[in-house]
């Protein structure tokens, strides 16, 4: 007989069910780029369309372990976030706001 996963959930010992819950964040807290793209619901040929790019090309960036900062800037823009970049250190976090306006700077530098 099949049981309802909610009704496991609430059979599983309180501790084993923190645990999981923190498995559950620490995953979606990282996500590769693919995996980032379907958690919102995109295909890759969406996401090439508001990227102005070919499906391949989405393909291939997904496929990278390296790239510029501004490509991933505007793919995560193409998903309808923002890109943030911090430095994690043991007594705590920075935000790298340097980068932040590309486009602010690279105008500026044609003065």
């Amino acid at each position: 007989m099949a049981r309802k996963f909610s009704e496991l959930v609430q059979r599983m010992p309180a501790r084993a069910r923190a645990e999981a819950k923190a498995k559950t964040r620490a995953m979606l807290a990282e996500m590769a780029l693919d995996e980032l793209r379907e958690a919102r619901k995109l295909t890759q040929q969406q996401l090439a369309t508001r990227f102005k790019v070919g499906q391949p090309a989405i393909a291939k960036l997904e496929k990278r372990t390296d790239m510029y900062l501004s490509t991933l800037r505007g793919v995560i823009k193409a998903m309808g976030g923002d890109l943030e970049i911090r430095a994690v250190f043991s007594d705590g976090d920075v935000r790298i706001n340097q980068l932040k306006d590309l486009k602010r700077m690279k105008a500026g530098a044609r003065r």
